[in-house]
């Protein structure tokens, strides 16, 4: 792990002491943080299956009917992703001070039709640690574990109603080159995808 200086955003609430998130994570008045990225152990499988049911229900709850949702949040439970992990699913961890604070999943490309190689599935934070830079660290640690893999380019599926998706994607530098559709419990969401040379 490296360190890593807090923003001011995060900072000036732990300098006061405050909690700064719903799961009552105390920074106990630190400046710098333990921080880095790495592969996903099977032991991870509970981080971020946590992860995942509060990153999902913040930015999915409004969006996707509430049935599907829970559905597909209550179906990747620890179990999910020890299997998956176990089963060579390439998953990317974020740590900070020992605690999985974020996850990112990738591999090839899955639409013939787009010519970038690689693609990152899925990239989520706590929400208390969105906002703050980190997104962008996994994301970032992401595509060079596609570049390491000989994947050349990569894509992003984004639903189109989650705008800060939308900003957080653009602000990378992706550009906008296709439009595809998911369907919830008989909702039809757009979906925007993004991509990086």
């Amino acid at each position: 792990a490296q360190k890593f200086v807090l923003p001011q955003k995060v900072r000036k609430f732990a300098n006061r002491g405050l909690l700064v998130n719903r799961s009552l994570i105390k920074l106990h008045c630190m400046s710098i943080l333990a921080l880095g990225t790495r592969n996903a152990l099977v032991a991870d499988a509970h981080g971020i299956s946590v992860v995942h049911d509060a990153s999902w229900r913040q930015a999915y709850s409004g969006l996707i009917p509430y049935k599907a949702l829970d559905t597909m949040i209550r179906r990747r439970d620890a179990n999910w992703w020890s299997r998956a992990i176990q089963n060579s699913t390439r998953v990317m961890v974020l740590e900070a001070a020992d605690q999985i604070v974020g996850y990112a999943t990738y591999g090839p490309n899955r639409v013939s039709a787009l010519t970038h190689d690689g693609e990152v599935y899925e990239l989520y934070l706590m929400p208390e640690y969105q906002g703050v830079g980190l997104g962008k660290k996994l994301f970032l640690a992401a595509r060079e574990e596609l570049a390491r893999l000989s994947m050349k380019g990569c894509v992003v599926w984004v639903l189109e109603e989650n705008q800060s998706a939308i900003r957080f994607y653009r602000n990378a530098g992706g550009d906008d080159i296709a439009e595809g559709n998911e369907v919830f419990n008989g909702k039809t969401l757009n979906k925007i995808a993004f991509a990086w040379s």
